[in-house]
């Protein structure tokens, strides 16, 4: 009989670990190191950024818990200097899989994407800070292989932040270092990147339906400064510490958000009208500086913005 019970334990153990190799795939991404002009504000100004894949912040990277990341870096040969890759959810070794590439050579590491949640990405090279502070930055957001649950819902839509510091001066790496010199907050690559009220050439905001469940991935990508994350006229139904569905917390007004940490946030409009509320780092020096985010509650809000690869407005 033991023999017996132990033969289908066996079994039952082969058969989980066969099922986590058929949820379990392999993720390509390529991305090119560029560096070249990008417009930082609404009016099209334009900044010598360096960048992943000529966009701040880079692609978005999505994966799911388990999965494998087969990255490529293609440092174009064009550029004039080294760049590397740093995944914020990859175990590895920093004097390996994340060490520079020289102008015209092209890296290539896998990792598998261990814990669920939301990372940050960004060029390691150093001056890290010069590297990151011109663009190099991005992320990368693992679901949970479990999928949604009462204490993970689903979301009706979903949007990706990331707040940047922006120093004109980019050869300055010395004043990066220091916090000096620094002159405007960047959202997704911009100054007051959606926000009309503050910014008439701004043509985008966030959108949402009355009563929709909206989830923020946000990502501090600063040099030196946290993020005091806080929705004006809402509050953090919920806030996952790491974007990981284990570390929730409810009912926040403002959460703080570290240099290099990644948070996901929900926020639940009132059903019974429309609304609007403003995303801001509550840091005055950053929020009246373009870290200011609209978001619009109303019933003819566009069904495919915060959805798919809408998930980051450019």
């Amino acid at each position: 009989m033991r023999i017996k019970n132990l033969a289908a334990v066996v079994a039952a153990a082969a058969m989980m670990c066969a099922a986590g190799a058929a949820w379990a795939k392999t993720v390509k991404v390529t991305m090119h190191a560029h560096e070249g002009p990008v417009e930082i504000d609404n009016k099209g100004t334009q900044y010598a950024a360096w960048t992943f894949d000529g966009t701040i912040p880079g692609p978005v990277v999505r994966v799911t818990e388990g999965d494998t990341v087969e990255f490529t870096l293609i440092n174009d040969k064009e550029n004039k200097n080294s760049h590397a890759m740093d995944f914020h959810a990859a175990i590895v070794d920093v004097l390996d899989e994340f060490a520079p590439v020289k102008p015209g050579e092209t890296k290539k590491f896998n990792f598998v994407a261990k814990y669920p949640g939301v990372f940050m990405y960004h060029c390691g090279a150093m001056p890290m800070q010069q590297h990151i502070a011109r663009g190099m930055f991005g992320v990368i957001i693992v679901d949970p292989k479990e999928g949604y649950s009462k204490d993970y819902p689903q979301p009706d839509r979903e949007y990706v932040l990331v707040q940047s510091q922006f120093f004109p001066d980019a050869d300055n790496d010395k004043a990066m270092l220091v916090n000096e010199g620094w002159s405007n907050s960047l959202i997704n690559g911009k100054i007051f990147h959606y926000d009309p009220v503050h910014d008439p050439n701004a043509s985008l905001a966030l959108v949402a339906k009355p009563g929709e469940r909206v989830r923020i991935f946000f990502v501090n990508a600063n040099i030196n400064m946290p993020v005091a994350l806080h929705p004006i006229a809402g509050i953090w139904d919920r806030v996952y510490l790491n974007g990981n569905p284990k570390n929730v917390i409810y009912g926040m007004q403002t959460y703080n958000v570290a240099v290099a940490e990644a948070t996901t946030f929900d926020i639940v409009s009132p059903s019974d009208r429309a609304t609007n509320n403003a995303i801001v780092d509550h840091t005055m020096s950053a929020a009246l500086r373009g870290a200011i985010t609209v978001l619009m509650n109303s019933p003819d809000a566009d069904p495919a913005l915060g959805k798919g690869d809408k998930i980051i407005l450019r």
